[in-house]
């Protein structure tokens, strides 16, 4: 598996991302925002955590117009993975890669804790590792993690299965729980919370480790 973490001005979790395709046995390439282009034979593209360009317009917006966000695109229109996580799923949003928007926290405030995440399909190749109804434990950090999208969208996000892990105990608001939807072809993942801060036993919790594992083993027999 050859995964490539894209780095934006602000971004604070492309080393934690890296670290945890490394450690799944990814070779792993870190992309500067105005590349135009992607390392030759990616199979995934990570766009990490943190707060890209100061989270200045809204939140990913500007990371999305990023010279590099156009080959992102053409990669998930061919086909390939795609993995966003916290700015990312903002950013995916931005991009249209994903249906909605991260609005603000429903309370305003900033939110860093543990929370419990249900895995509502293992019908992709992020979830496989778990089974559909299966509870763990990921860190959010966020402010602005509030999912929504209106009641067509979020209807036929539930029909089409395409809705990957819901908040236990909604902490920011969000539509119908929602932590992490899935693209139509299913290969594009956002997530508010971050697998990659539970992938290794000094994080306190490991169970965003089975996330990784599983795309290791998915794309290596793709």
């Amino acid at each position: 598996m050859h995964a490539a973490v894209v780095v934006f001005p602000g971004s604070n979790c492309d080393r934690d991302l890296a670290v945890a395709f490394e450690a799944a046995g990814a070779k792993v390439s870190l992309v500067w925002h105005k590349d135009s282009n992607l390392p030759d034979g990616v199979d995934i593209i990570g766009i990490p955590g943190g707060f890209s360009f100061g989270d200045y317009l809204r939140c990913g917006a500007i990371a999305a117009n990023s010279p590099i966000c156009r080959s992102v695109a053409d990669h998930a229109e061919r086909g390939g993975y795609v993995l966003g996580v916290c700015n990312g799923f903002q950013v995916l949003t931005e991009t249209g890669l994903l249906p909605g928007a991260l609005l603000r926290n429903a309370g305003l405030k900033y939110i860093c804790q543990t929370v419990g995440l249900k895995t509502e399909t293992s019908n992709s190749i992020y979830t496989q590792g778990y089974n559909a109804g299966d509870v763990i434990n990921i860190p959010i950090a966020h402010h602005d993690g509030n999912y929504f999208a209106d009641e067509d969208t979020i209807a036929r996000l539930k029909g089409e299965d395409r809705i990957a892990f819901t908040y236990t105990d909604n902490p920011n608001g969000a539509r119908a729980d929602i932590a992490g939807i899935l693209s139509q072809n299913r290969r594009v993942l956002g997530m508010m919370p971050h697998p990659e801060r539970a992938a290794d036993v000094g994080h306190g919790g490991t169970d965003g480790q089975a996330l990784f594992r599983a795309l290791a083993d998915g794309l290596v027999t793709a």
